[in-house]
């Protein structure tokens, strides 16, 4: 079995959480490099020393000529059934046949997939996403992965997908969007169908946070916030700065009801490393922050009548976050730094 091969936090996972100083300090940071990084996204992106990226590089390298052959793709590579391969999200799929824990990777090749999944989430994260990849496909290894391009030559991407799971890195291949593309989470900790308050689920706590928000709101904001039908989970692609987003909009709210929907972002991405975290702040940032955003709520599915709603999106220009809670926990995530970036799900 693969276990994991980090014993202390990494430089890039120091705390479980960030302010809503830092992560507006971040949102700064991040938005003056996006011009950098656009301009130089035809050369091959640094790799950093210690990153997921460089154990990708390594990966790639140590794969043979088969090995090749069924798992990396050009960096534009279209499957015939699923579209731009490099793009495509999920909630239960498998990106190439090939499972990690399996003779088609030797044990060295094992244990750089984990040192990238692990590079790619937050320390104190690792063990909990090993809980739920225990809970929905028997634990990590029954995975599969894919890289497109060729690291340290140009464009590249790492992709593990399987069941509730779409996670990515690049580099910054893709400097207009975050986490290398959309991304998929999910869990069902207690079975298909999870009871009243989602014991044992990993996220469950971000519905909590967001619905927190709905409690701060008066009668006439919840009256704007709540809606009777949720959208597609998967319909997550931009609508735009002139788009028509549901629920009550970010800039409707009072300060302090602004500063908890500020806590429940940062509740979203802290299970992830911080480049990611940071390039999260930088989109939004480039789409006119929060204020931009709406949040909504859902009666459809909502479980024990005790108005914690199950269903909840945070939707702005070039932002989408779809928290569907029932029968258990999806979540779809597509963030840009601009509205013209395509979904393929």
């Amino acid at each position: 079995m693969i276990g994991r091969t980090s014993a202390g936090p990494r430089p890039d996972s120091a705390r479980h959480a960030i302010s809503r100083r830092e992560f507006m300090q971040s949102a700064a940071a991040a938005s003056a490099a996006i011009g950098v990084c656009s301009s130089a996204a035809s050369a091959a992106p640094a790799i950093a020393d210690g990153s997921a990226e460089a154990a990708v590089k390594r990966l790639y390298e140590a794969l043979s000529p088969e090995q090749r052959r069924q798992v990396c793709f050009a960096w534009e590579h279209v499957d015939q059934e699923r579209g731009l391969l490099r793009t495509r999200v999920a909630a239960n799929w498998h990106v190439t046949a090939p499972r990690v824990r399996s003779e088609f990777y030797t044990p060295a090749q094992q244990r750089l997939v984990r040192e990238i999944f692990e590079a790619l989430i937050q320390h104190d994260w690792i063990a909990r996403f090993d809980k739920q990849l225990r809970d929905d496909a028997g634990g990590f290894g029954n995975q599969s992965i894919a890289i497109f391009g060729v690291p340290g030559a140009g464009k590249f991407q790492f992709v593990i997908t399987g069941r509730h799971i779409t996670l990515r890195c690049d580099g910054g291949s893709a400097p207009e969007v975050a986490f290398g593309g959309p991304i998929f989470y999910g869990h069902a900790a207690s079975g298909f169908t999870e009871k009243v308050g989602h014991p044992g689920n990993i996220f469950w706590h971000q519905a909590v946070a967001a619905n927190t928000v709905f409690g701060m709101l008066d009668g006439k904001q919840q009256q704007m916030a709540l809606l009777k039908t949720a959208p597609a989970e998967s319909a997550v692609g931009f609508q735009g700065r002139e788009g028509k987003f549901s629920g009550i909009p970010v800039s409707a709210l009072s300060a302090d009801q602004k500063a908890h929907v500020a806590t429940v972002l940062e509740k979203l991405i802290e299970p992830y490393r911080q480049s990611d975290r940071d390039r999260v702040a930088g989109c939004l940032k480039a789409q006119g922050g929060l204020e931009r955003c709406a949040l909504a709520f859902y009666e459809e599915g909502a479980l024990g009548g005790n108005r914690v709603w199950d269903i909840w999106r945070l939707e702005g220009p070039a932002f989408a976050w779809h928290f569907r809670g029932v029968p258990h926990v999806h979540t779809w995530v597509h963030v840009a730094d601009n509205p013209a970036v395509k979904l393929n799900a």
